[in-house]
């Protein structure tokens, strides 16, 4: 009886510390960008290798990129898009803040033109 009672009381406490953990937990946050370039070579060649791991060493992961677009309602997208998961919305604000990025920014913007969104996920 006392093994079954400490077995049921354990399992109660995980649980409790899983839903605990659970509620903790931040969704994960996506940074979508709208992206005109005007000069598709150097932006691909200068900007894309450094905005890439700058997004790695904050924890990001590119999910989507690219100008192969489908418009399925409304007006098509601008020439091209780009869709990065992080963590949190706190490690993407870390991220789009950080003093590599504004500097890689300065060399995507004599190529392109930005129009970025964040967006928090679903923790269901």
């Amino acid at each position: 009886l006392a093994v079954a009672l400490a077995l049921l009381a354990g399992f109660g406490l995980g649980a409790v510390a899983v839903e605990g953990l659970r509620a903790e937990a931040k969704p994960p946050a996506y940074y979508i960008s709208e992206i005109v370039v005007r000069d598709l070579d150097p932006y691909l060649k200068e900007y894309l290798p450094k905005v890439k791991e700058s997004v790695k060493a904050f924890g990001g992961r590119s999910l989507a990129g690219g100008d192969k677009i489908i418009a399925i309602e409304g007006d098509p997208p601008k020439h091209r898009m780009a869709l990065v998961q992080f963590d949190s919305l706190d490690q993407l604000m870390a991220w789009r803040n950080s003093p590599q990025y504004k500097e890689d920014r300065k060399i995507s913007d004599k190529y392109a033109t930005v129009e970025a969104y964040a967006v928090e996920g679903v923790t269901d």
